[in-house]
């Protein structure tokens, strides 16, 4: 019963004499003024209790978990969250990267943590990748996990060797299509955003590639470099500076709108309409955190993300901010985790 409702049932049972006391089924020897008095003010404790804990936190250290190696989108969003939020609250929010299973790793160890606001998982779209990609996971994300706030959007830049006789998407298409079965793409990895991206282009355009899955984006990346395969989906945190070095060209971004980061490069949409993958980065914490802790966490973050040198640290390796509430990150979530469980299934993806 609420703790209003509990007083108010108290007070409505007592009979109270002219004498102060009161008889009854409830026999309470005050004043009826004072009890009330001190019965609403044990109402508010709760409250006042929230409050102060959400002005003391944290306490102590913060460890902010990320499920992939230095160097990608999920470390370099957790280190820039990581240091504004150590700046605002005045304590270390300490970045661990802990690879492993496509992130499953990394996520599990949170789910399990204590619900106390001092361990975080850095999340993204793998996250939402994984709960169809994976049949036997203990943890079922959506329901283990308090979504905090949602932090950035990583697009993919379909980028190609430059050997490959192709400058726009439409001539990708044609050449693969002149050559089936010969043209090779690669990706992060089976059931990796840029893997998926390929299965979406596939089904679109009906062309025929060898898809070569490596072991993460940095080693997909050297081998596009080299010529071992022609084109790939890559993050452009991991490929703007490759393009602007001549070293990639780069024939469209994945997003529905065009990369500040290459300003001039046309969107997938523009030649294949309803063509979109992005990737996201957020904060998710264990479920059962506290409200309070995860509300100060929403606010200092979407304060950082008005933050002009926070947004360029961004910008300058192709994210962009994505503020909100902890129910609009809990929304994409959800709303990502639908959209890419139809492609995996569609195309009868496995975890290897």
């Amino acid at each position: 019963m609420p703790i209003l409702s509990s007083i108010s049932s108290i007070a409505e049972s007592v009979s109270y004499h002219p004498s102060g006391f009161a008889t009854g089924r409830a026999v309470v020897k005050l004043p009826r003024r004072r009890f009330l008095h001190l019965a609403a003010g044990a109402a508010v404790l709760p409250a006042g209790a929230r409050i102060a804990r959400a002005q003391t936190y944290p306490t102590r250290p913060v460890r902010v978990i990320a499920g992939f190696a230095a160097g990608g989108p999920t470390d370099i969003v957790a280190r820039i969250s990581g240091q504004w939020l150590s700046e605002r609250l005045g304590q270390p929010f300490v970045v661990e990267n802990r690879p492993g299973a496509g992130s499953n790793l990394a996520t599990e160890m949170v789910v399990r943590a204590q619900a106390d606001g001092y361990t975080l998982l850095l999340g993204g779209i793998p996250n939402a990748i994984n709960a169809t990609l994976y049949d036997n996971l203990s943890f079922n994300f959506i329901r283990d996990i308090a979504p905090v706030a949602s932090v950035s959007r990583d697009t993919l830049v379909f980028v190609v060797h430059p050997s490959v006789p192709a400058s726009t998407v439409p001539e990708f298409i044609a050449y693969a299509k002149a050559g089936a079965g010969q043209l090779s793409m690669g990706s992060g990895g089976i059931g990796s955003p840029s893997h998926l991206a390929i299965e979406l282009l596939k089904v679109m355009t009906g062309i025929d590639v060898v898809h070569v899955p490596y072991r993460g984006a940095g080693p997909g990346i050297a081998a596009l470099l080299a010529g071992q395969v022609q084109a790939y989906f890559a993050s452009s945190v991991t490929s703007v500076e490759h393009v602007r070095a001549g070293k990639l060209r780069a024939l469209a971004v994945t997003t529905i709108t065009r990369l500040k980061a290459l300003p001039d490069v046309p969107t997938m949409s523009d030649f294949l309409p309803g063509f979109e993958v992005s990737g996201w980065q957020g904060l998710v914490a264990p479920k059962n955190t506290p409200t309070e802790i995860i509300d100060r966490l929403n606010a200092e973050i979407n304060a950082g993300l008005t933050d002009h040198q926070i947004k360029a640290r961004l910008a300058n390796v192709g994210l962009t901010v994505l503020a909100g509430s902890p129910a609009d990150f809990g929304k994409l979530i959800a709303d990502e985790t639908e959209k890419w469980g139809k492609v995996i299934r569609a195309a009868n993806i496995k975890a290897e």
